[in-house]
C-alpha cells in the first residue's frame, strides 16, 4: 500500500515538473513511480510525452511501446500509443520500424487519417514516394479535406523534386486550413525550390505579418535572402532573431556564414565560437570554424584547427555508428557525404593525412559509387606516401567517372614521382583530351617534355660515345718507348 501511495506522489510531482518544463526531473519522478508499480500504462504514456518534449525520441518510442504492450495485455489495444510510437521512431530516424506501428494503429482505428499523415512522413524518409502517393489517395477516400494530409504529401513531392505538384498541395492545405502552422512559410520554401525566389519572399512576408516573432520563419526568410544575395536584409532578419532569443544558435551560425561570404573573417569566428559554446553538438560548426581559421592564415592557429577537426571526426563517427542499422534517405546520405568530404579536405590542408584516409573510407561506405570519395581517398593516400593504394583509389574514381580530370592528374603525378614516365605521359595525354587548357596539366606536360629532351640528349651522348670510342683509343693510346 505504501509503495502505491509513494508511486502516486512521484507521478504528481512529475506532472508539476512537466508543466514547468523540467523534463529531466519529470522523467526521474516517473521512472521512480514505474519502479514501484511497472503495470500502469498511463504512466508509460506520460513518460513518453516527457521524453518526446525533451527531444529524446528513441526513448519516447520505447515508453509508448510499453504503454501499448500493457494495454494489449489487458485486451484493450490503444491506437494512440501505437501511433505515437511510430511518430517518435520517424523522428528518431527509424522510419522502417515505424511502419509496423502505424499498421497496428490502423488495425485499431482504420478511419484515422492522422495515421496516414505520419505514414506518408515515414515513406518520405525512406524515399518510397510511390507508396506515399498511394497512401495519400487512400486517405483522401476517408477525408478528402484534411489539410495535414496535403502538407505531408507536399514534403514527399519536394523530396522527389516534383516542386510544382508540391506547390499545389500546399496551396490546397492553406485553403483547407489557413491556420495550419507555418503553411505560408512551407509554401514559400516550395516556391524557392522551384526557383521563384521573389514569390517565396512575398509569402514569408505574409507569414511574418501574421506572426512577426516567428523565429523559424525569420530564419527561413533570412536563408532565402542569402540565396538571393540580399545580404543586408538577411543580416537584419538574423539579428531580429537574436533580439527575440539571444542564445539562438541557428541565427549565430547564419550570421557567421554571412560574415564569411562578405569576407569578415573575425566576425565569422566570433559567431561560430558562440554557436560552439551554446551547442557543442551543432552540425558543421567546427568545420566552419576550422575553415575561417585557415582563411586567417596564422601558423599559431594550426593546433586548434587540428583539434577542431579531430573532435568533428569523433562526432561524425558516433553519428554514423548510430545510424549504421538505419536505412537513411538519399538526402541524409548526401548531407553526411558533404560533411565528410569537407572534413577530409580540411584534414589534408592540416596535414592530417592518416585521419583523412579514415574519413574518406567512411564516405565510401556511405556512397560506394561516389567518384569524389574515391578521389579524396587517393589524394590522402598519395600525400601519406602510399602510392600503390593511392593509384588504385584514383583508378576506382575513374571507373565511376571516366572523364574526371583530377583523378587523371593524380595518376600522372604519382607515376611521375615513381619515375614511370611512359605511364605518366599516358595519363597526361588522357586528361588533356578532356581539359586541354588546364594549367596544372600544362605544367606536367612541360615537365615531361623537359625530361624527354634531356633523355634524348643523354641517349645521343651515349650513342656518340659508342661511335667515337675507337678513335679515342687511337688518339689516346700511349706510346711505347723503344
Amino acid at each position: 500500500m505504501n509503495d502505491w501511495v509513494d508511486a502516486e506522489h512521484h507521478v504528481e510531482r512529475a506532472h508539476e515538473h512537466y508543466d514547468a518544463g523540467r523534463w529531466d526531473d519529470a522523467e526521474n519522478e516517473l521512472r521512480q513511480a514505474l519502479s514501484l508499480n511497472p503495470y500502469q500504462p498511463e504512466w508509460y504514456f506520460n513518460l513518453g510525452l516527457t521524453l518526446e518534449a525533451a527531444g529524446r525520441h528513441a526513448k519516447a518510442a520505447e515508453a509508448f511501446a510499453n504503454c501499448y504492450r500493457l494495454h494489449s495485455e489487458s485486451d484493450q489495444p490503444d491506437a494512440n500509443s501505437a501511433l505515437l510510437t511510430g511518430v517518435n521512431l520517424v523522428r528518431a530516424m527509424q522510419p522502417e520500424q515505424a511502419l509496423s506501428w502505424f499498421d497496428r494503429a490502423s488495425d485499431i482505428e482504420p478511419m484515422n487519417v492522422v495515421i496516414s499523415v505520419h505514414r506518408i512522413e515515414a515513406y518520405t524518409d525512406l524515399a518510397r514516394h510511390e507508396d506515399a502517393e498511394e497512401t495519400f489517395y487512400l486517405a483522401q477516400q476517408i477525408d478528402p479535406e484534411h489539410a495535414d494530409l496535403y502538407a505531408a504529401m507536399a514534403d514527399s513531392l519536394l523530396a522527389s523534386n516534383q516542386t510544382e505538384r508540391a506547390v499545389w498541395c500546399l496551396r490546397e492545405a492553406a485553403r483547407l486550413d489557413p491556420a495550419l502552422p507555418r503553411v505560408q512559410a512551407r509554401l514559400a520554401k516550395a516556391y524557392a525550390a522551384s526557383g521563384r525566389m521573389e514569390r517565396a519572399r512575398q509569402l514569408y512576408l505574409r507569414d511574418l505579418r501574421l506572426d512577426p516573432g516567428d523565429i523559424d520563419t525569420l530564419l527561413d526568410m533570412g536563408e532565402l535572402l542569402l540565396d538571393m544575395h540580399r545580404y543586408a536584409e538577411a543580416g537584419e532578419k538574423f539579428r531580429r532573431v537574436l533580439e527575440l532569443e539571444a542564445d539562438q544558435p541557428d541565427a549565430h551560425f547564419l550570421l557567421g556564414e554571412l560574415a564569411e561570404i562578405e569576407g569578415r573573417i573575425p566576425d565569422a569566428m566570433v559567431h561560430y565560437d558562440v554557436v560552439l559554446r551554446l551547442d557543442k553538438t551543432y552540425a558543421r560548426v567546427r568545420l566552419r570554424l576550422a575553415r575561417v581559421l585557415f582563411a586567417r592564415g596564422r601558423e599559431e592557429d594550426l593546433p586548434r584547427i587540428r583539434d577542431l577537426l579531430q573532435q568533428e571526426h569523433k562526432t561524425l563517427r558516433a553519428d554514423l555508428d548510430e545510424e549504421a542499422t538505419v536505412q537513411l534517405r538519399s538526402s541524409v546520405i548526401d548531407e553526411r557525404c558533404e560533411d565528410l568530404e569537407e572534413l577530409g579536405r580540411l584534414m589534408l590542408d592540416a596535414e592530417l593525412e592518416h585521419e583523412a584516409v579514415r574519413v574518406y573510407k567512411a564516405m565510401i561506405e556511405l556512397h560506394p559509387t561516389s567518384h569524389r570519395a574515391h578521389h579524396g581517398l587517393s589524394v590522402a593516400l598519395l600525400q601519406s606516401g602510399q602510392f600503390e593504394q593511392g593509384i588504385a583509389a584514383a583508378k576506382r574514381a575513374l571507373d565511376t567517372q571516366p572523364r574526371f580530370v583530377p583523378a587523371m592528374h593524380n595518376l600522372a603525378l604519382a607515376y611521375l614521382r615513381q619515375s614511370q614516365w611512359i605511364r605518366a605521359r599516358y595519363w597526361v595525354r588522357q586528361a588533356s583530351r578532356v581539359e586541354p587548357d588546364d594549367p596544372s596539366l600544362r605544367r606536367l606536360r612541360i615537365k615531361l617534355r623537359v625530361h624527354s629532351v634531356f633523355g634524348t640528349f643523354a641517349w645521343g651522348a651515349r650513342k656518340l660515345g659508342v661511335l667515337i670510342a675507337p678513335f679515342r683509343l687511337l688518339l689516346w693510346r700511349p706510346q711505347r718507348q723503344c
